[in-house]
């Protein structure tokens, strides 16, 4: 074990050193220069208002130039760059509190030990009605999470409602430093076969990741489901190190090209013992960046199965550069290959990239010669989608009838123990009176046919509110379609 943490420690990239292209002549750059010069000397001269230059460069001239190149270059003006670097300091910051979102509703369901919004006496089941005077009835969930976003990094001013008081009441909360590990579940699905999730990559994520593993029976284990859906990427040095811990020494991790940068391609170092039991990892659409590098180290490596959903199409290598004035730019300037060749990047038509980045769907070979597929993002093994909501399903998840149940349900039932609880007939009795009182009242057959469908939502929403979100997730996924199918494939 501790031979395998000093590894990732010692984890570098091989460079192969190329001849580098002359540069290009500065010719055609003067005579741009000259264009841009003539055409805003004559609005400086002839423009109705005096012309703003921060405005025209800052705002007009540079971004303008940047999003012709990609969807992912920007440029920061003072403010702007000085923030980012302020960001890159600073630590995650927010209230310690865990919500459901729905179009228009905001429902604790709970809040972290020794938090602000624990000392503010928030607590599972409470509303969230509004937000320093943003009312968010009127909010789709974009704008929630953008909103939610947004009012963890200063004091926010909320007015919630609590079951059982007649009137709203005021709380202000105020950030503090949190930690927030991107290592978030770990549990065994079944004996020998562990899962965990993996949300993002930062610098603590490979050893948090090897942590949770040797909680589980590291070598001892038989199998492991590790879940990357929905993380979005993050440091891919990171996301390479845990590569590292399932991948044989001098295996290739990944490789990164562009026009004007060396080649690069990162190995896994000598002497580095892997785990070696069985591996599932699981992708959907918004696994991207480093999160995809990980998926196609492990694929292309033939180290495991990858299941899921298309991933995202991110894999753009960029490089922030001061500019004068306290400005910055943030520049695409290679891009990401798996080990078998494939661009991760997915095409980014409409943009001067268009060409580098729009290859032929064609077939690449693994390190045991089977067939995958480029095109852009990862191509899972076996393709699962989740299931989708029936419609009494959508009417009960939209109307949030499981956890508002949930927090009266308990406000009614203090003191269980949860342990070993399962949701009895009578509680699916009280809930379907219940439903009927708000006009939700289903047909004998949706009823009969959503039974197990309506009795894990439940009891996932009572877990939640009553022992943790990490306990209402563990119901969730030992009934994931997508875990199911990972367990098959491990038992085969």
């Amino acid at each position: 074990m501790i031979r395998r943490a000093a590894a990732l420690l010692l984890l570098a990239a091989v460079l192969r050193a190329q001849s580098q292209p002359p540069p290009a002549s500065t010719e055609d750059l003067e005579q741009a220069v000259r264009r841009f010069t003539a055409a805003l000397a004559a609005a400086m001269e002839n423009s109705a208002d005096p012309v703003d230059l921060d405005a025209a460069f800052y705002r007009g001239a540079i971004p303008g130039m940047l999003r012709r190149l990609d969807p992912h270059s920007v440029f920061f003006d003072a403010q702007q760059f000085e923030q980012l670097k302020e960001l890159e300091r600073s630590v995650a910051k927010g209230f310690g509190t865990v919500v459901s979102l729905l179009p228009g509703r905001v429902i604790i369901l709970q809040t972290m030990p020794g938090s602000p919004s624990q000392k503010a006496g928030l607590s599972p089941g409470d509303e969230i009605l509004v937000i320093n005077n943003i009312p968010l009835a009127y909010l789709d969930l974009d704008q929630l999470v953008e909103l939610l976003a947004y009012t963890r990094q200063r004091e926010a001013r909320l007015l919630v409602r609590r079951q059982g008081e007649p009137r709203p009441v005021e709380v202000t909360l105020s950030p503090a430093e949190l930690e927030s590990p991107s290592v978030d579940r770990s549990f065994l699905l079944q004996p020998g076969v562990g899962y965990v999730r993996v949300s993002s990559f930062d610098a603590k994520t490979a050893e948090a990741l090897r942590q949770a593993v040797q909680q589980l029976g590291g070598e001892n284990l038989q199998g492991l489901v590790l879940d990357l859906r929905n993380n979005q990427g993050g440091v891919v040095q990171s996301a390479a190190a845990a590569a590292a811990l399932f991948l044989e020494a001098g295996s290739v991790i990944f490789s990164a090209r562009g026009r004007n940068t060396p080649a690069e391609e990162l190995k896994v170092p000598e002497g580095f013992a892997p785990y070696r039991f069985r591996l599932v990892v699981l992708v959907n659409g918004k696994t991207a960046s480093a999160a995809e590098i990980f998926a196609g180290a492990i694929q292309d490596n033939d180290r495991g199965a990858v299941i899921g959903e298309p991933t995202f199409g991110k894999g753009l290598v960029q490089r922030v550069f001061p500019l004068s004035g306290g400005t910055g730019l943030a520049l695409t300037t290679a891009f990401y290959y798996t080990p078998s060749g494939r661009s991760i990047q997915k095409p980014l038509k409409g943009t001067e990239l268009e060409k580098a980045t729009t290859e032929p769907a064609r077939e690449f070979r693994t390190r045991l010669g089977r067939a995958v597929r480029g095109g852009g993002g990862i191509e899972p093994d076996f393709i699962v989608y989740q299931q989708a909501y029936s419609p009494l399903g959508r009417v009960l998840e939209a109307s949030g009838a499981y956890p508002n149940f949930a927090t009266e349900w308990l406000k009614n039932h203090p003191g269980n123990e949860y342990r070993n609880w399962e949701i009895t007939p009578e509680i699916l009795d009280e809930f379907q009176l219940w439903l009927s009182r708000r006009n939700i009242r289903p047909s004998l057959a949706e009823w009969t046919s959503e039974r197990e469908i309506i009795r894990r939502r439940l009891k996932q929403e009572i877990l939640n509110q009553a022992a943790g979100v990490a306990a209402g997730d563990e119901v969730e996924l030992r009934a994931d379609p997508v875990v199911l199918r990972a367990l098959s494939l491990l038992a085969g």
